[in-house]
């Protein structure tokens, strides 16, 4: 895999020490856990880390005590040893991934800070100022302004009808976004049993119109993804992989499980749409295989969950020795939406940056700034760490139950 440098302080510095790190978990659109590393100069850095239950009991307890008096600088050997000590515990996949992930990020939030640069520059710099980002529609049920839902409701609106689809597309695209994802298996229509992951041939003819409503109705004003969740069998997936050949698909992502990289392959080999994975695995280990044996045609990690920003970054370079683009999935928080956006900005294949809070009025208020949206990118400053600050008065309103609000310092 491809080896990231992380410059290091020189001699003379003066030495900066870890002194506390702390998380906690908020309940709003989706359930963010939040990670603060502190130390003895006054500086602190946060972080983000994927959903879900238990990984703040991760960080503050196998991950914390191993990095108490430690350079918080040195994130390469820190994020390793976290790997290494944790490997009892899971450190190839899942939670305790997701758990260092966050410490990840909270360490380029704060090594950036105590070396006055951005988090990118320690990626290694810049290609881009503003990653793009594309808009998570869902689907027809979330049309955004377009119909108010009372209205669908009193005129009996389909919601999951092509042209709703394509009307939530209009949305979006006219406020000035020129990427969106839909999700194609929102409804189960013609499915007759979802357990067996088979799609019928109504039920891909529904899906088909549905891809030929949308991007026919946006035309070039934006590229169309459509995600379908892992539900469907490899011979289904073939299958409707096929059928929308014709249209202007930007990628079809997750048709398969995840689990099996020889369907992977052999989907992705079958049809001549674009089809993109990745975000159910972790680490460049769990990608290796998928690039180098080309099973995907665009590689989509989650950083806070594939293991961090560090993490995200090797794979991502490893992915363009094979001129496979990158795609980054994420469902965080504006300050974790922002980490992944240095991730983008410090890599050469990038894509473009999921944005799942275009829905959400509270998604804006968890950092101070008043947005990092603009244009459908995410402008970069060159303020040191991460370029955004936590605001602790809205995690205090939605901390979970049985957490506790990080400390200021």
């Amino acid at each position: 895999m491809a080896f990231i440098s992380v410059p290091r302080k020189p001699e003379a510095m003066e030495d900066v020490e870890i002194t506390d790190v702390q998380a906690t978990q908020v309940d709003a659109d989706w359930s963010w856990t939040f990670v603060r590393v502190y130390t003895d100069a006054g500086v602190t850095g946060t972080g983000e880390a994927y959903w879900g239950g238990g990984v703040g009991d991760i960080v503050e307890g196998e991950c914390r005590d191993r990095l108490l008096g430690e350079d918080p600088r040195d994130i390469g050997p820190l994020v390793h040893e976290l790997f290494e000590y944790t490997s009892a515990t899971g450190s190839l996949a899942g939670t305790t991934v997701s758990a260092i992930a966050g410490i990840d990020v909270a360490l380029h939030d704060l090594a950036g800070k105590l070396e006055e640069q951005p988090a990118y520059q320690l990626l290694g710099g810049k290609f881009r100022d503003a990653p793009r980002v594309y808009v998570d529609c869902h689907a027809g049920a979330h049309l955004g302004g377009a119909h108010d839902p009372a209205d669908r409701d009193a005129h009996d609106v389909d919601i999951y009808a092509p042209e709703s689809y394509a009307d939530a597309a209009e949305v979006v695209v006219d406020e000035g976004f020129d990427a969106i994802k839909f999700d194609l298996d929102a409804s189960k229509r013609y499915e007759k049993d979802r357990h067996n992951r088979h799609l019928n041939a109504e039920a891909i003819d529904y899906k088909a119109s549905v891809v030929e409503a949308v991007t026919e109705r946006v035309g070039h004003d934006a590229d169309v993804a459509f995600d379908c969740h892992w539900n469907y069998a490899g011979e289904s997936a073939t299958k409707l992989a096929q059928a929308v050949e014709d249209y202007d698909v930007w990628w079809l992502e997750d048709v398969v499980p995840p689990e099996n990289l020889d369907v992977q392959r052999e989907v992705t080999r079958a049809s001549e749409t674009s089809i993109c994975a990745g975000e159910n695995l972790y680490r460049t280990h769990g990608v290796r295989q998928l690039i180098e044996e080309q099973a995907v045609d665009v590689l989509q990690p989650d950083m806070p969950k594939f293991g961090g920003m560090f993490e995200t970054a090797r794979a991502a370079w490893s992915a363009s020795d094979y001129y496979i683009p990158v795609a980054l999935h994420n469902v965080s928080s504006p300050l974790g939406t922002v980490a992944s956006a240095h991730v983008g900005a410090a890599i050469p294949n990038f894509l473009a940056l999921e944005w799942h809070g275009r829905d959400d009025p509270d998604w804006p208020e968890f950092v101070e700034e008043d947005s990092v949206i603009e244009d459908g990118g995410i402008p970069l400053s060159d303020d040191p760490g991460l370029g955004v600050t936590l605001d602790l008065d809205t995690v205090a309103e939605f901390v979970a139950d049985g957490e506790t609000v990080l400390d200021e310092e």
